[in-house]
């Protein structure tokens, strides 16, 4: 099938999330990256371990959960700077790469969209702070089902919102386990590994793997 749009997860792939931490790694100390990947690690798995059970809270308050967690394993850190780290979160920046991989789409007739485990405010406050906006057709958050990522359920609500099949989707994510989510449900997966990651998910692979965004609108499909 032709692509017809990119749809893009948020948090890690066009904004990054330990640019909270950067912003106050001073005052955060010697743990600064350990409590960084730590918030990160606890934020994702709270969205599996209640999709699991069947429950549901929003991404803002298993965001502030998880640098609650975060700040008691590293007590050092000093826990006043939780609402600091909060706002900085609220507007986290955007990948230098971000703006151009999403204008050099729009400039080729693609659709875009946000797919994104995050609460329709912040990612509406991270869009504006970065300035996405007017390269973005949609903001899609699971908010709407209630559900978090890999679920299929998540996925279709892209397929909805921009009346394509799976198959005319290019989903892009620097999470794994998210383009592996993507390509079981039938779309074309682009696997952004800026950490050099592993692979793993062998038996649903990516249609290619990239270092960053930079060169995304040149490749064919």
């Amino acid at each position: 099938m032709t692509i017809r749009a990119y749809v893009f997860d948020a948090y890690g792939t066009l904004f990054d999330v330990h640019a909270a931490i950067a912003r106050h790694r001073a005052a955060a100390g010697a743990d600064a990256d350990r409590l960084s990947e730590t918030w990160r690690a606890k934020q994702l798995e709270y969205t599996w371990t209640l999709t699991l059970m069947g429950r549901y809270q929003d991404f803002w308050m298993l965001t502030e959960r998880a640098l609650d967690f975060a700040l008691a394993r590293f007590p050092s850190v000093d826990k006043r700077l939780k609402p600091e780290l909060l706002n900085a979160y609220r507007e986290l920046d955007a990948f230098p790469d971000a703006r151009e991989a999403l204008t050099r789409l729009k400039a080729k007739g693609l659709a875009t969209a946000i797919l994104s485990n995050g609460a329709p405010a912040m990612l509406a406050s991270a869009v504006k702070a970065a300035g996405l906006g007017g390269v973005l057709d949609h903001v899609l958050s699971v908010d709407t089902i209630r559900i978090y990522k890999p679920r299929r359920e998540v996925y279709e609500i892209a397929t909805r919102a921009l009346a394509c099949a799976a198959g005319e989707i290019a989903f892009v994510s620097s999470n794994r386990w998210d383009a592996a989510g993507a390509t079981a449900m039938g779309m074309k997966a682009f696997w952004v590994n800026r950490a050099g990651a592993p692979a793993e998910y062998d038996d649903l692979p990516p249609v290619a793997t990239l270092k960053d965004l930079s060169g995304l609108a040149e490749l064919s499909i």
